[in-house]
């Protein structure tokens, strides 16, 4: 590899900003891709999210190869309105070196005050292909003196079915502009699409991070549709995420799950494509901010989201393909963090799972859910008669000498006080005590309360307990103070547990 980028023919300055900003050593990515792209040559990479394709191809737009012609010179084509940002924010950090002007067009933003500015020619144009066709149609855009064409992320434009609007774009380019195609896979229809517009290409493939159990803790929680909101619920409330998202397969899933878990209390907010580019925006200052901690979003809409400090992805719906599932759980275990993958799946989804696993090479655990009744509640628990006796034990004396793994779910609902969730955090009491005493909850220090609305750590929504008539309806808060472990941890002074059906 080579050590740094100079050496990879990026000129001086652009390799002494990269420096400054930490970048020192070119990925593998970088180090096949740069000096060709560089020479003007076409290039074919098949490289996952999170390799440095987005430098491997900015580097050399940006490093003075296309002379200045009064208009653009360079157009990245993207599938999403997210990953465009994304790519434009490393673009202006590098245009501040180079003093070249680059522009993002997306909808959602004033198509008026985007002709004004494309107007003016600017040197590189980051562009989704509907609102860039758009332009063309209207006149304020002309690509017919492009230099440099990208397709990034090229297999996600043609799965979301841009095929036509891609040829289209091309079509008005010059037939000697130099094209990179970047895509994680390379279906059979990417192939058509790069022998019908690219010549003499250099195929390059790389290497992505492998995802693995050391990496992130991967988990599958065997469910049903029926128990599948209970199922989040409860993993929510024992993970007691700092920053989570949660992945629904349509946006008509998102909106409905987000407006569900709103009702339950919890902190959360969607994205997805029917919000407008404010309001994505919007969303997204909160959750990078924890002012939300909670996020439902659709595969598409998730598409370059990249933001620190997400503890836990929740497949709340299986994704299809392999490479949906390493999106999704690759927003988590950054940057040397730990992360948390869970993936809830009913019968219906095994086939999904398998395919997922043999993708990544390794198995993932499978905790399966309690089966519930005909009536949709716990099954009941079998009393068996105590040793030496001919009559049933008591509930005191079935807890005695058990671990928590040996409970059955009914069980620690009584032993807890509790009939509202499975797992419970620790009294109100000992909450408060933690509060007062300054502890924080949560992954490295940070607060796992901010997971419910208006709660502290430790505290749930107020939903009372079902408790014996007399009783006030008081039980052990729901919230998101118990310990990480699963064992529960010991009634500590004035919180003995309760037997249920009496004092």
């Amino acid at each position: 590899m080579s050590s740094t980028f100079t050496a990879l023919g990026v000129p001086d300055r652009l390799s002494e900003h990269l420096r400054l900003s930490g970048i020192a050593v070119p990925t593998p990515v970088q180090e096949r891709t740069i000096p060709l792209a560089l020479e003007g040559r076409d290039v074919i990479v098949q490289a996952q999210t999170g390799t440095g394709k987005t430098l491997a191809f900015l580097l050399p737009l940006l490093g003075g190869r296309y002379p200045r012609t009064g208009s653009v010179r360079a157009l990245v084509l993207t599938p999403t309105r997210e990953l465009a940002i994304q790519i434009a924010s490393e673009a202006h950090k590098l245009a501040e070196v180079t003093g070249a002007t680059v522009m993002s067009v997306y909808g959602g933003q004033d198509v008026i005050a985007q002709a004004h500015k494309l107007g003016t020619a600017p040197d590189l144009v980051i562009a989704t292909p509907g609102r860039l066709l758009d332009h063309m149609r209207r006149g304020t855009i002309d690509l017919s003196q492009l230099s440099a064409l990208v397709l990034d992320e090229a297999d996600q434009m043609l799965h979301m079915g841009f095929l036509p609007e891609v040829e289209e774009v091309i079509r008005h380019t010059p037939d000697e502009r130099q094209t990179m195609l970047f895509s994680a896979t390379f279906p059979e229809s990417v192939r058509v699409l790069s022998e019908s517009y690219m010549r003499r290409t250099e195929d390059i493939r790389v290497q992505g991070r492998r995802i693995t159990l050391d990496d992130i803790l991967q988990l599958v929680v065997e469910t049903t549709d029926r128990q599948r909101k209970d199922a989040l619920l409860k993993r929510i409330s024992r993970d007691r995420p700092y920053l989570a998202v949660i992945f629904c397969r349509t946006k008509i899933r998102a909106k409905k799950l987000a407006a569900s878990l709103a009702a339950e209390g919890l902190n959360v907010d969607e994205l997805h494509g029917d919000l407008t580019q404010a309001q994505r925006e919007a969303v997204m200052v909160r959750f990078r901010a924890a002012q939300i901690r909670l996020l439902v979003a659709t595969d598409v809409a998730a598409r370059g989201l990249d933001v620190e400090g997400v503890t836990h992805v929740y497949n709340y719906d299986v994704p299809q393909d392999p490479e949906s599932y390493i999106h999704r759980i690759g927003r988590t275990g950054r940057a040397g963090q730990r992360g948390t993958a869970v993936t809830f799946a009913a019968a219906k989804d095994e086939a999904d799972v398998r395919e997922i696993e043999r993708a990544i090479g390794a198995s993932l655990k499978r905790i399966a859910m309690p089966k519930e009744r005909e009536d949709g509640g716990e099954p009941p628990v079998k009393r068996e008669p105590a040793a030496g006796s001919g009559r049933s034990e008591r509930p005191g004396q079935r807890w005695q000498g058990r671990s928590a793994a040996e409970r059955s779910p009914v069980e620690t609902l009584a032993r807890k006080g509790t009939a509202y969730r499975q797992e419970s955090g620790p009294s109100r009491r000992s909450g408060e005590r933690e509060a007062a005493s300054g502890k924080r909850s949560g992954p490295a220090g940070r607060d796992g309360g901010g997971v419910y609305r208006g709660g502290g750590a430790g505290r749930g929504p107020a939903k009372p307990a079902a408790g014996r008539k007399g009783d006030g309806g008081r039980g052990a808060s729901p919230g998101l103070g118990r310990s990480r472990s699963d064992a529960p941890k010991p009634a500590g002074r004035g919180s003995r547990p309760r037997r249920p059906g009496g004092k």
